[in-house]
């Protein structure tokens, strides 16, 4: 039996949404997607982390982004969100080889910086 998973239009890897590229409303390009998480338990999909800013990968930081907030693009080959540069410069981050705080406080500190409800309530 094969380890391979057939892949369609509603789903796709983990492995291949990591790199993916994110652009703004106007398709201008802000950065890709770093990893993504998943609740160990319930199995959804609570954030995805975008790398932002930096030069080749040195000096970026991560950003969580709720996964509601993107929209694949197949035009751009990536996803598109509706949040502006300004606001993911202003939202929580920690940088490169350090672990973000995943409390439940700091999770509704990251929804709200966004205005999207909480996935879990």
């Amino acid at each position: 039996m094969s380890t391979l998973t057939k892949e369609n239009s509603s789903v796709i890897g983990s492995d291949k949404v990591a790199g993916t590229e994110v652009y703004d409303r106007s398709g201008r390009h802000i950065g890709s997607i770093e990893k993504v998480m998943i609740e160990k338990v319930g199995g959804k999909v609570s954030y995805a982390v975008l790398s932002f800013g930096g030069f080749f990968g040195i000096g970026d930081d991560h950003y969580p982004l709720p996964w509601e907030k993107l929209k694949y693009d197949e035009e751009l080959g990536g996803y598109r969100v509706d949040v502006t540069k300004e606001q993911v410069e202003g939202a929580p981050k920690y940088d490169r080889g350090s672990d973000y705080d995943w409390t439940l406080t700091e999770q509704e500190r990251l929804y709200a910086h966004y205005g999207q409800p909480p996935y879990w309530r």
